[in-house]
């Protein structure tokens, strides 16, 4: 690899993890656009769909595993974000449903790959647009209350989903636990940077076997992740819960137009 596509892969995975860490998200979903564009504008040669999903699920890795030490940090009633029983449920259910989709991954076309990100992007958009049905007061992180079957159902979905794309599958989780199991987001901002993780560590095993890793380029975009992570969480304590929902679905919504253009372009 030449200096400027060192620098490129360490600036993608810096930006995808500085919204991780902001936002709650691995950032799968804004380094797989970034990985499969950018490099075309510095006249770089590009990566293929198999590969960009690779590289973006290590660095979903790291940046997932570098929010959550720093939302660690953050305490609400004396205790973590992190709401740990809902981590239990989901990141158990997420692992399995990830480790299929990476294995599944290597046996798709490039432009299904493409297809399933497009469309699962559409979906979380518009769960975004739902009201947040959880509270946002000062209750008990573990006592909040969800449906476990749910929980489980939607994580495994979700996990296969990521598995394949390479993504975390965060940018879908976060509506389905503000909407559908109804929790406060800035717990669910914490908690699904947990989940994630999980899913993150089940696809990385996925994508080992797949055997579409560009050592290089996966490495100087973990190095970004590991920089940015960090940064995103702290403005998001800055940031309200409403601010932040916003700029999420905008995030997703912009993401899923440029995919869906060049798809039917």
């Amino acid at each position: 690899m030449t200096l400027i596509e060192n620098i490129v892969s360490l600036l993608i995975g810096l930006v995808g993890s500085f919204f991780s860490g902001l936002l709650g998200i691995g950032g799968g979903i804004i380094n797989y656009p970034l990985l499969l564009y950018v490099p075309h504008l510095f006249r770089l040669t590009g990566y293929t769909p198999h590969e960009v999903s690779s590289i973006s699920m290590f660095q979903v890795f790291f940046a997932s595993l570098a929010g959550v030490l720093a939302f660690r940090k953050q305490k609400q009633s004396g205790s973590s974000l992190v709401h740990k029983k809902l981590v239990l449920v989901m990141g158990g259910s997420i692992l399995f449903g990830s480790l299929f989709g990476g294995w599944v991954s290597a046996l798709l076309p490039s432009f299904v790959i493409n297809i399933i990100y497009g469309t699962v992007a559409i979906v979380a958009a518009i769960l975004m647009l739902i009201p947040n049905c959880g509270s946002e007061g000062d209750t008990e992180i573990n006592t909040i209350p969800f449906d476990k079957w749910v929980a489980s159902v939607s994580a495994f979905l979700v996990g296969m989903i990521s598995g394949i794309v390479g993504a975390g599958g965060a940018f879908i989780l976060i509506p389905i636990m503000l909407t559908v199991l109804k929790i406060p987001t800035r717990v669910t901002i914490a908690s699904s940077l947990a989940i994630v993780f999980i899913s993150a560590a089940a696809g990385i095993v996925g994508k080992l076997t797949a055997d579409h890793i560009p050592i290089w380029a996966t490495l100087y975009a973990v190095v970004g992740s590991l920089i940015g992570a960090p940064i995103g969480s702290y403005l998001s304590r800055r940031i309200s819960a409403k601010g932040l929902r916003v700029a999420l679905a905008v995030l997703i919504a912009l993401t899923a137009l440029k995919i869906w253009t060049d798809l039917l372009g």
